[in-house]
C-alpha cells in the first residue's frame, strides 16, 4: 500500500468520526485512525531513512580497453655519417601524442613502441645491429614514425642494419663466387669429389680410383696432376 491511499485512508475514517454519534463507534474509528497513522509514519520513516542494503552503491569499475600488440617487420632505413634513420609506416600515427610513442635503444638494439593507435600497441625490436648505437630519438610525420639512431662510429658506413643480415650476405656471395669458379673449371669439381672419395674408402675403393685415374691421364694427359695415390 502506497503512502497516497493510506493518507486517503486516513482522511475517510477521520470523516466518519466526525459524524460518528455513538461511543462504540467512535472508539473503533479512533482505533483505526491510530492504526492507520502508525502505518504512515512507519511507511515515512522507511523514506527517509533507507537500509544499509539501499545505501550500498556497487563500485563504479573503469572499463579499460583491451590493446591487441602487434609485432613490425616491415621497415625502411637510410644513413649519414652520424646517423641511422628507421622509417616505420603507420596509418594514422599523427593523431597519437607523442607520449604513445616511445623508442629506446640499448648497446646494439633498439625498440619502437606505439601504444593505442585503433586499440592496437606495434612493437618494432631490432637486435644484433650491425653496430653499437648511442641514444634514439623519434619524430611523428603523417602516417610514419622516423626513428634516429645515433652511430657511436662516427663516419662509419653500414651495409645492413644487423649482422645476421650481413652474414647472409656474405654468405650469398661467397656461394655465388664458388659456383662461378667450379662452372670455369668443370674438371676443379670432380677431382675435389674424387679425392674425398679416394680419402674416404677403403683399400678396395682406393685401388678402383687410382686404375680409374691413372687410364684417365693415359687418354687425357690434361686431366691435371695426380692426386696422393
Amino acid at each position: 500500500m502506497s503512502a497516497v491511499e493510506l493518507n486517503a485512508d486516513l482522511a475517510e475514517l477521520k470523516s466518519h468520526l466526525e459524524k460518528a454519534e455513538r461511543p462504540r463507534v467512535k472508539t473503533l474509528l479512533n482505533f483505526e485512525i491510530r492504526k492507520v497513522e502508525a502505518e504512515l509514519l512507519k511507511f515515512n520513516k522507511e523514506d527517509t531513512n533507507p537500509t544499509e542494503a539501499q545505501t550500498q552503491t556497487k563500485p563504479v569499475v573503469p572499463q579499460v580497453s583491451k590493446n591487441y600488440e602487434v609485432k613490425l617487420q616491415n621497415y625502411a632505413w637510410d644513413q649519414s655519417d652520424n646517423l641511422v634513420k628507421l622509417f616505420v609506416t603507420l596509418p594514422g600515427v599523427q593523431n597519437l601524442p607523442q607520449d604513445q610513442i616511445q623508442a629506446t635503444a640499448g648497446g646494439r638494439s633498439i625498440e619502437l613502441r606505439v601504444s593505442g593507435l585503433e586499440n592496437k600497441d606495434y612493437v618494432l625490436h631490432i637486435n644484433n645491429l650491425l653496430e653499437p648505437i648511442g641514444e634514439c630519438s623519434s619524430k611523428i610525420k603523417k602516417d610514419m614514425v622516423v626513428v634516429s639512431m645515433k652511430k657511436r662510429s662516427m663516419g662509419s658506413h653500414w651495409s645492413h642494419i644487423t649482422e645476421v643480415e650481413k652474414r647472409a650476405a656474405d654468405a650469398k656471395v661467397s656461394k655465388t663466387k664458388m659456383d662461378s669458379s667450379d662452372s670455369a673449371d668443370p674438371t676443379a669439381g670432380l677431382m675435389g669429389m674424387m679425392k674425398q672419395m679416394y680419402e674416404d674408402g677403403d683399400d678396395d675403393m682406393k685401388r678402383m680410383i687410382a686404375k680409374a685415374w691413372t687410364e684417365g691421364r693415359s687418354k687425357s694427359p690434361d686431366m691435371g696432376p695426380d692426386f696422393n695415390l
